[in-house]
């Protein structure tokens, strides 16, 4: 080998130790920014909403708690759940929340359940790493105090605390903030949905909606889940128009059949969404979700 190609080697050879050097010093900063971002204190004023244990107010927690999103994370029974191990590092687990031994929110308040549910803040004032808060920060008075009279009165469950484990490139990319946490997403002042009559209504489905926003986006047009792993697909447009996951459901019965069987028309199972608890969900929310979703302006995916 001539002397200039010895030259260039050495060149190629220092400059990958560069980048390697600057990679290893980029996930080293990433690494404590997260570290502190887990460690501040998030200050959200509550009020707390009333407890309820009247049987109404408990049905419809149930029904919520089963049908929103909660088993999902926390297990049909409330004793806490693991919804993510992908074998690379990353392990996530949801906590007991049941009163039974181990629950994380024994002595709660209800400003700590509030604070919580709607905000994505544990009692300590820490945000919370996973909890779709964004899509609960809407819910009404009413439906959060229900939620919170199932969840006080279900039966006691064993398990334990929440379990997040995130690999370093991970943690990296939520110190640099391309990853959010639950309390980083939300509009801590926005106040609580006005109560709406339940039906087939664009009102009640623009309720039914606010479900949705986590993960297909404020304007409910899809593009890469927030905080999602990297090998999840984007969520998908729920806009109308040629080519969108709406259009595949023209009328509402094949909406229904979606959400009962997981499956798309042709027979293909729809990724990542939770169907364990949209399964649960009333016709009546599933039609009006259907009517809401037909009623928007078409948009672009993402």
């Amino acid at each position: 080998m001539s002397g200039t190609g010895k030259r260039w080697l050495k060149r190629i050879g220092l400059l990958l130790a560069l980048l390697v050097a600057l990679a290893a010093a980029a996930l080293f900063a990433g690494d404590q920014l997260a570290r502190h971002k887990m460690q501040r204190k998030v200050d959200v004023k509550v009020g707390g909403v009333a407890f309820r244990d009247d049987p109404a107010a408990i049905e419809r927690g149930r029904y919520l708690f089963a049908s929103r999103g909660c088993v999902d994370c926390h297990g049909a029974h409330g004793g806490g759940a693991m919804f993510l191990d992908d074998g690379k590092g990353m392990r996530i687990a949801g906590p007991n929340i049941s009163p039974g031994p181990g629950s994380v929110v024994a002595g709660y308040t209800a400003a700590d359940w509030e604070r919580a549910i709607r905000h994505g803040v544990n009692p300590a004032g820490r945000a919370l790493m996973v909890m779709p808060s964004e899509d609960y920060n809407r819910l009404t008075d009413d439906d959060l105090a229900a939620l919170v009279a199932h969840l006080r009165h279900m039966p006691p469950a064993k398990g334990g605390g929440p379990v997040v484990e995130l690999p370093l490139p991970v943690r990296a990319f939520y110190g640099f903030g391309l990853m959010q946490d639950a309390a980083a997403k939300i509009d801590h002042a926005r106040p609580p949905e006005e109560p709406v009559a339940e039906g087939v209504t664009l009102k009640h489905g623009a309720y039914v909606a606010n479900m949705c926003l986590g993960c297909h986006g404020a304007k409910l047009n899809g593009g890469k889940i927030p905080g999602g792993p990297p090998d999840w697909p984007s969520a998908a447009n729920l806009t109308p128009g040629e080519g969108t996951g709406m259009a595949r459901y023209a009328d509402a019965e094949a909406f229904l059949k979606l959400f009962k069987s997981g499956t798309r028309p042709d027979g293909t199972p729809v990724q990542v969404m939770p169907f364990g608890s949209l399964r649960e969900m009333s016709d009546t929310d599933v039609r009006a979700l259907h009517l809401y979703l037909k009623s928007l302006p078409p948009m672009p995916h993402g």
